[in-house]
């Protein structure tokens, strides 16, 4: 059985509702007044029930016209959603498209892309941290379409990878912390006199990655970047840190570079799997090796 309530009807409540008069929403609606109330009082009539309240000087809505409109809304935005996922993949252009990165690297380089995107096209993106094995964990398995980490020594086979950049890394602690009492060169076993801040590996079935964790040293181990930051600014331990991020802290003083560490540099790759190359996903390929910084 057909229903009488048309997405056409929907649209005038909606109207009316926003406009706060049938006339005001016939002249949005480019319509005469007439026609909207005809519409309307057919569509109680089909329903056997009164949406508007006609008793005062002005219409309102009835609680059931209230529920007809409020479920209707949703229908509209779901209806608009409909077509505008349709027109996205007639052109070529994903739904979706998720970017997995590194938790070394901070979120807001990715912000220009995401700006960038919404000019061209109605995909939707999601960043999603991964920490060390868990990024390529989240390519292989397709919970990422493209993934930006620190480069790896060996590829999978099915992986295309190009460098984009570089990240500086440094040690650092509080600037309060006792490490920065101590003399003498800091090797790895001046390293394992103090708990170090880990982040935890987020691969959910691959072994499990670890980097500048010594085996016997003490560890607080954290879930993501932010935690790690907060650990060390609060004294816990020492860790490695991105230049960018530590060095206003350290030009504050809160924070302070570890005595006998040098600046490290690691290449950064972009990664995608060869296979399915989509409008977005080629489109954010070409964005990222262009303008990372």
């Amino acid at each position: 059985m057909q229903s009488p309530i048309t997405l056409e009807a929907l649209h005038i409540l909606d109207a009316i509702d926003r406009r706060g008069s049938f006339a005001a929403a016939a002249n949005e609606l480019d319509r005469a007044p007439s026609s909207l109330s005809y519409q309307i009082q057919k569509l109680e009539q089909d329903l056997d029930l009164t949406i508007f309240d006609r008793s005062g000087h002005k219409a309102v809505f009835t609680e059931a016209g209230k529920l007809i409109l409020e479920r209707g809304r949703q229908l509209l935005i779901a209806t608009d959603k409909l077509v505008n996922d349709a027109s996205v993949l007639a052109n070529g252009w994903e739904l979706d498209i998720t970017l997995a990165f590194d938790g070394i690297i901070p979120i807001k380089h990715f912000f220009p892309m995401v700006e960038a995107l919404s000019n061209v096209s109605s995909t939707r993106i999601r960043l999603q941290e991964e920490i060390l094995a868990g990024s390529w964990e989240a390519l292989d398995t397709g919970r990422a379409d493209l993934l930006v980490s620190p480069k790896i020594e060996s590829l999978p086979v099915d992986v295309k990878a190009e460098t984009i950049g570089k990240t500086a890394m440094v040690w650092v602690a509080s600037s309060t912390h006792y490490v920065h009492n101590r003399a003498g060169e800091f090797d790895q076993k001046a390293r394992e006199k103090y708990r170090v801040i880990a982040i935890a590996d987020t691969a959910r079935e691959q072994p499990a990655m670890s980097v500048n964790v010594l085996q016997k040293q003490p560890r607080l181990t954290v879930s993501n970047f932010a935690s790690k930051l907060d650990a060390l600014i609060g004294g816990l331990g020492i860790g490695t840190l991105p230049l960018s991020v530590a060095a206003p802290l350290i030009e504050q003083g809160i924070l302070k570079q570890i005595d006998g560490t040098e600046t490290s540099e690691i290449d950064v790759i972009l990664a995608w799997k060869r296979n399915a190359i989509g409008e977005a996903k080629s489109w954010c390929i070409q964005y990222l090796k262009k303008h990372w910084v």
